[in-house]
């Protein structure tokens, strides 16, 4: 394509953000191309299976209902995991029934209809095309180098590939003797693994006490990840379940552990092993997550480019949010783009206007609240090992019928606390409040 025959916007990447932003863009009349490695949007997309209806529907409107979602999330439930127990806090909403915000989701059914949306409203989605590098020319992102031989050039090239670690397009891009986005620590990126269980809907229900077509999640921390930070997993979807997990890259070096030894440790759990009782795993995804916080967050911004989603480092793990993060900040870059076209302006200074919508939306107020949520169980590991075990100890000798009073288990109990360390664990509490404050 001829440097004089370029589009408004390039997008790369099909996922939750290149999409929102392709299709919001495209909805205001920009020449857009959406670029997809693979063979179709959502073949090579991972996430763990949460999507959020209520931004879904601020990018395609009344038509979010036709999506294939796979079923409302009805209950939440968390559990705190030794090696023989799960302690538990469990919420149904009721209310979900008839006006649920959240969804499971499969992405290799939701990803091509999104994108679907995208090419109805004009844009032009093209899979299987890998981009080998960003093109830049006096300083600038002029466009994209693809392995097809076909080099696409636009004003405005919207990079939205995922985590890239070590080969991604901004890490590999130099410009003015500079990466656009630094070498990522081991301590700013989650490995995640996951597996698709086929199972009966009926069964799902009645081992979830689901009614039907109703879903649950349950997420569990401590024993579930080996006492490493992060948590596992398991998704209701119609037929199947979305069991996963995972942990930070520093920690699978410091353990030597692999993400598949917590993906079998989780399965085995005497607490999750009856819930997947003869269920076929039909599919193993591994993706990558950025935890880096808001301090990881890199320039997204620049001269002919911008970066959302996963590209931006952009998610929330205290409250398992990546897919709502991606979908907004796509659809604040695509508006940013459709700005500069209506101003004829596509300078630096117009495009960072981008940064300040995410300055001023939940996004960056949300980053920066839990910036140091991940520091703190990574360097506080007795919250996830030593702690849950004294719970445990704590609410089996308080639940145990067994000819000792009342006041001599809860001298015990308290005579457990203490020798455990008292200030300590109310020091670590006080730390964890103020990381999440």
């Amino acid at each position: 394509m001829a440097d004089d025959e370029k589009f408004d916007a390039v997008v790369v990447g099909a996922g939750p953000a290149g999409t929102a932003a392709a299709l919001t863009m495209a909805k205001a009349g920009l020449q857009v191309a959406l670029l997809e490695r693979g063979a179709k949007p959502g073949a090579k997309n991972v996430m763990g299976g949460i999507l959020y209806n209520h931004y879904l529907e601020e990018i395609v409107g009344e038509d979010w209902k036709q999506a294939p979602l796979e079923r409302p999330i009805i209950e939440e439930r968390r559990w705190l995991m030794t090696p023989e127990a799960a302690i538990g806090i469990d919420y149904k909403n009721l209310r979900n029934r008839s006006h649920p915000h959240s969804y499971s989701v499969l992405r290799a059914r939701f990803d091509p209809w999104f994108a679907e949306q995208a090419e109805k409203a004009g844009a032009m989605v093209v899979p299987e095309t890998v981009v080998d590098g960003l093109i830049h020319k006096n300083g600038r992102v002029v466009g994209v180098a693809t392995g097809r031989g076909d080099d696409l050039y636009a004003e405005v090239t919207i990079v939205c590939e995922g985590i890239g670690l070590g080969t991604g397009l901004l890490e590999n891009t130099v410009i003015d003797g500079k990466p656009l986005r630094r070498k990522l620590r081991p301590d700013e990126v989650a490995m995640a693994v996951k597996e698709i269980m086929q199972l009966d809907s009926g069964l799902i229900e009645e081992r979830f006490n689901c009614e039907p077509g109703e879903g649950c999640t349950v997420e569990c921390f401590g024993d579930s990840t080996m006492g490493m930070s992060g948590f596992m997993f398991i998704y209701t979807n119609r037929d199947t379940l979305s069991v996963g997990g995972g942990a930070l890259l520093s920690e699978f070096n410091k353990t030597l552990r692999t993400p598949n030894d917590l993906m079998e440790h989780f399965k085995q759990h005497p607490a999750v092993k009856p819930l997947l009782r003869g269920a076929e795993t039909v599919e193993y995804l591994a993706h990558l997550i950025p935890e880096g916080g808001y301090r990881g967050i890199p320039k997204v911004y620049g001269p002919g480019y911008l970066v959302c989603g996963d590209a931006a480092m952009l998610s929330n793990p205290v409250h398992r949010e990546g897919s709502n993060l991606a979908m907004e900040s796509g659809r604040l870059a695509g508006e940013t783009v459709v700005h500069a076209k209506e101003a004829g302006d596509f300078s630096v200074r117009r495009l960072a206007e981008y940064r300040g919508r995410l300055d001023h939306s939940w996004i960056m107020a949300d980053m920066k609240k839990y910036d140091k949520a991940v520091p703190l169980l990574e360097h506080n590991p007795q919250l996830l090992t030593k702690y849950p075990s004294v719970a445990d100890r704590a609410l089996d000798e308080f639940f145990r019928v067994d000819g000792t009073s009342k006041w001599d288990k809860q001298k015990k109990i308290f005579k457990m606390l203490r020798k455990e360390g008292l200030f300590r664990m109310g020091w670590d509490t006080f730390k964890s409040v103020w990381a999440m404050k």
